[in-house]
């Protein structure tokens, strides 16, 4: 598979076969310009939201692509997709609402998105991602678990690969941390474009890539 990052929480993930997927697409200009990321011009044939906030939840994607929202299993285009409930903050969703963590079973690779998490997991929201290859975790804090939290995580899930997002750039007005917060101290490989990964050449311990937002 490959992945692009588009922007912000959004990601181009294209299977071996060459099944589109678009996470988390956000509506350019949204929340007072705070989002400047471009447009995104990438077909689609699956888009998943993780919660309705608008620099998540962007429709107008080419490619007449099949929109997967919430909680449960269910399969598209293909892909196993499952969705589980989690919260955007610290208190049950009473400050930010909901927020769905989506596992993307990809080229025979657990994918997943945790889309806009603002708390630790429980050992039940960890039994139920199971046992993780690739993980795309928010880091900027504020609106989303912060780098501290982010790592325990990480540490509670031990992915393969793992791909920050949700992190200021000059293209996110957001009050948010720079990835540096998340990586200061930390070996990582940075890749400018598309990251291409296949289950056989997986790393033995976990890696975190930084990708360069492409928009």
């Amino acid at each position: 598979m490959k992945i692009k990052f588009l922007g912000h929480a959004s990601f181009l993930i294209t299977s071996d076969k060459g099944t589109k997927i678009i996470t988390d697409p956000y509506k350019p200009g949204c929340f007072g310009g705070g989002i400047k990321y471009e447009p995104i011009t990438e077909e689609a044939n699956i888009v998943t939201i993780s919660h309705e906030h608008d620099d998540h939840n962007e429709t107008n994607i080419k490619g007449n692509p099949s929109f997967v929202r919430g909680a449960g299993a269910k399969e598209v285009s293909g892909i196993k997709i499952n969705g589980i409930e989690t919260h955007h903050d610290e208190s049950g969703g009473t400050e930010r609402g909901a927020n769905t963590i989506f596992n993307m079973f990809i080229d025979d690779m657990n994918v997943v998105h945790l889309g806009d998490l603002g708390h630790t997991l429980s050992s039940d929201d960890t039994k139920k991602i199971g046992n993780v290859d690739v993980l795309i975790v928010p880091v900027g804090g504020y609106f989303t678990i912060d780098a501290k939290i982010a790592e325990s995580v990480i540490n509670s899930l031990k992915p393969k690969v793992v791909i920050p997002m949700h992190f200021k750039t000059d293209k996110c007005g957001f009050p948010i941390a720079a990835v540096e917060d998340f990586t200061k101290e930390k070996d990582v490989k940075k890749i400018d474009g598309e990251l291409e990964i296949k289950k056989e050449t997986l790393p033995s311990q976990t890696t975190i890539y930084v990708l360069t937002p492409t928009k």
